[in-house]
């Protein structure tokens, strides 16, 4: 079984967002589709927003979407899902955390846990929610 994709919805500024995953995450959008580009017929003021995209860093691949219509009304991102990020190295979580938490709300700051881990959350400013682990060497 392939892992999960988180697929993202966003009422209009996927553009915003991918490009600032990409930068936090020192990734890039390998795939990038505008509704103009594609065959369905739409809204003119929506030609330039986002159908579907995909991003990558690492082993990390989101894809996202605006939603035009009735649909963006409905989208309230980051309410109902959470992305965990478990990581290998500390210095990256510490990194990617910081760069995350611009703009963001944090519900938890990065720290040791009971469980052996450092562990943050935090909603960005996107209204994505995000956990951040890393699993701490267990002692020998």
């Amino acid at each position: 079984m392939e892992p999960i994709t988180p697929y993202l919805n966003f009422n209009g500024n996927a553009t915003e967002a991918l490009a600032f995953y990409a930068k936090a995450f020192d990734g890039e959008i390998v795939f990038q589709q505008p509704y103009g580009d594609s065959p369905m017929a739409g809204s003119p003021d929506w030609k330039d927003k986002i159908m579907h995209a995909t991003f990558q860093a690492g082993s990390l691949t989101l894809m996202a979407s605006d939603i035009p219509g009735e649909g963006a009304d409905k989208v309230t991102a980051g309410t109902n899902t959470q992305l965990s990020l478990n990581f290998k190295h500390e210095e990256d979580i510490d990194r990617v955390f910081a760069a995350m938490s611009d703009g963001a709300h944090i519900t938890m700051a990065l720290q040791d846990t009971f469980w052996g881990a450092k562990f943050g959350m935090l909603t960005d400013k996107f209204g994505i929610s995000w956990m951040f682990n890393f699993d701490r060497p267990k002692e020998q």
